[in-house]
């Protein structure tokens, strides 16, 4: 069995959104002292896990070995567009499956969304990285998991055995902090 340390990473509104309702992040939570921590945890990184709507959209993206969950494909896939990366379906493949495809066989896989790739690995992580942005609201946007905003990022983490450590501040001015949610 390979050896992973899952950590998952997200910057969410005060609702619990991490995007607008048409899948975009808005500008409001792109905040420097986020970015600052999101762009250290990602450079740490041996694999970076998203969705076809997510990406980190930074100068070393092209760097990263990365698997983009997708029905796009019947199982595992190289991804055309890209030679870091491996397109998987997770209906084709196991994760173990997609990750050795990859190359990748041990470390710290970052999972950075979306919604439905970060419940695919609520029972596995190790630490959850929950970013907040108190003066945020996006109405009618999309939670950052699935169930919210039935029920808050908080009270999903929780439901699947993390606790939450002690927040940091990550940017005075707006108040951003984020928290560790361990296993």
């Amino acid at each position: 069995m390979p050896a992973f340390r899952i950590e998952g990473y997200v910057i969410v509104s005060a609702d619990g959104m991490l995007a607008n309702a048409a899948h975009v992040m808005p500008d409001e939570l792109k905040i420097e002292g986020d970015k600052n921590f999101f762009t250290a945890a990602l450079d740490r990184a041996d694999l970076v896990v998203h969705g076809r709507n997510s990406g980190e959209e930074q100068p070393n993206s092209p760097k990263r070995t990365r698997i983009i969950v997708t029905r796009k494909v019947a199982s595992l896939a190289p991804d055309p567009a890209n030679p870091k990366a491996t397109l998987w379906n997770p209906a084709g493949s196991t994760f173990e499956q997609a990750t050795d495809a990859a190359g990748v066989r041990s470390g710290m896989v970052a999972i950075i969304g979306g919604p439905a790739v970060f419940g695919m690995f609520m029972d596995r992580y190790e630490t959850f990285w929950l970013s907040q942005a108190p003066k945020v609201k996006i109405p009618g946007g999309e939670g950052c998991f699935p169930g919210v905003p039935a029920r808050t990022p908080q009270q999903i983490l929780g439901s699947h055995g993390l606790k939450a450590g002690a927040p940091q501040l990550l940017d005075k001015s707006e108040n951003v902090t984020v928290t560790p949610w361990r296993r």
